[in-house]
């Protein structure tokens, strides 16, 4: 019997891996289509939504990604409100991540490709104070607030052992209606895309 249910989960661990590898796939032929007014637009649209949302306007720090040429462009959006709130970008070293406060004219220099492993990061000390909201980008998010990352697992690891709001943001193609997830992965408490807002 323990067999039986042995190979079960062997087959379906293998088949969830798969399905994940063919979305991410998928998403990053898509993404490459997409133009640089394309990109900034969406953004636009999306961190304005943000803007006007409770759990933005009154937190005073927030984890906020520091965008990569194949992601919802994050950088006018931190630039703007570093001057009026705690800013902090991830940092990721080996399999753990920190975090770490924007200072203007400290800009970390942005990834190019979002298959490398390093992560841009400000020059700045480890910041050892709590966000109250972070803003984290994924490959796919569903209509149940699921998120699939790249695999790396760092903002599950991350988030899950704090008490902090979570914003996922992509563009509308990376909304799916189900997407594959493991017992236990964080779960987003909104997704904010261009055309549309999972609450």
């Amino acid at each position: 019997m323990k067999t039986i249910l042995s190979k079960l989960f062997s087959h379906r661990k293998e088949r969830i891996k798969q399905q994940k590898k063919q979305i991410r796939h998928e998403m990053s032929l898509l993404k490459k289509q997409l133009s640089d007014d394309q990109k900034n637009n969406a953004a636009e649209i999306v961190f304005s939504k943000i803007e006007r949302t409770r759990t933005f306007l009154s937190a005073k720090t927030i984890l906020v990604y520091w965008s990569t040429s194949s992601e919802l462009p994050t950088h006018e959006f931190i630039k703007k409100w570093s001057r009026e709130k705690t800013i902090l970008i991830p940092s990721v070293h080996g399999e753990n991540m920190t975090v770490k406060k924007f200072i203007a004219f400290d800009e970390p220099a942005a990834r190019d490709s979002e298959d490398s492993d390093e992560h841009s990061e400000p020059k700045t000390e480890p910041y050892k104070g709590k966000a109250e909201l972070a803003i984290i980008p994924g490959i796919a998010f569903d209509l149940k607030k699921n998120r699939l990352g790249r695999g790396g697992g760092y903002y599950d690891s991350y988030l899950s052992a704090k008490n902090i709001h979570v914003f996922g943001v992509g563009f509308d193609f990376q909304l799916m209606d189900k997407i594959p997830v493991k017992w236990g992965s964080l779960k987003m408490n909104k997704i904010f895309s261009p055309n549309q807002v999972i609450e």
